[in-house]
């Protein structure tokens, strides 16, 4: 009788060891750890093309002629694949590091350049869209996460036209965005974002058979993106 009381103190501190440890190692904060996820959904961009000059075929070196521009917005589809990392502050606060990238390219937008011959048409779309951004969130429940985004992005733009073949310019600039994640299961959760990208203005070189175009380029663009997450 006496080993049987024994065994089950020994069982009793056993288990109360065993909850004491698993209380330790449960995390404060239900959102921290590591997650991935895919959202799709529409976005709308509209570019900025100042101080357009030609500098036409066969004139003499430095000679340049203003260059007329107008531009269509583009609105297209969008998705973003997804990872980051959730860091609990405290049982109400988090700070995430994501990166993000979107699979293809943009619908196609136009406009057209007129250096004083009559207008010519181009087209341009988006592609490689990336971000990196530092995510500041407040824990609503162990299933509901408010967050805000900002950092950096860029992306790759394409242009053809009618006198000038398929080239592409590099672009960067910074994002701000609201988002709000709902979990549905133990791990998986729904998610929504509206986000607003503005890019810094660089100067890019556009060949036409008439010679090269000079201009500063830029733009400014949002998204609203649904999608599902797994929280790891």
């Amino acid at each position: 009788m006496k080993t049987v009381k024994i065994s089950a103190l020994a069982l009793a501190m056993a288990g109360v060891f065993a909850t004491s440890a698993h209380a330790q190692s449960a995390k404060t904060n239900a959102w921290e750890g590591f997650y991935a996820e895919a959202a799709v959904g529409y976005a709308a961009f509209s570019p900025t093309v100042t101080g357009a000059r030609l500098a036409p075929t066969g004139y003499p070196a430095g000679v340049t002629v203003p260059v007329a521009t107008s531009t269509t917005d583009l609105n297209t589809a969008t998705n973003k694949l997804g990872v980051g990392y959730n860091y609990g502050i405290n049982d109400k606060f988090t700070l995430g590091l994501a990166a993000s990238y979107a699979i293809g390219a943009s619908s196609a937008a136009g406009g057209t350049f007129n250096a004083g011959t009559g207008p010519k048409w181009f087209n341009y779309q988006l592609k490689n869209i990336w971000s990196v951004t530092l995510n500041p969130g407040y824990v609503i429940d162990k299933d509901s996460l408010v967050y805000g985004k900002v950092g950096a992005t860029g992306n790759t733009m394409g242009l053809n036209g009618q006198t000038a073949n398929y080239q592409t310019n590099n672009f960067t600039g910074y994002v701000l965005g609201l988002g709000y994640k709902q979990m549905v299961t133990q791990s998986i959760y729904l998610l929504g974002e509206v986000n607003y990208a503005s890019l810094s203005s660089k100067t890019a070189t556009l060949a036409t058979s008439s010679g090269p175009i000079t201009a500063n380029l830029g733009g400014s663009g949002y998204d609203f993106i649904v999608g599902l997450g797994y929280r790891f």
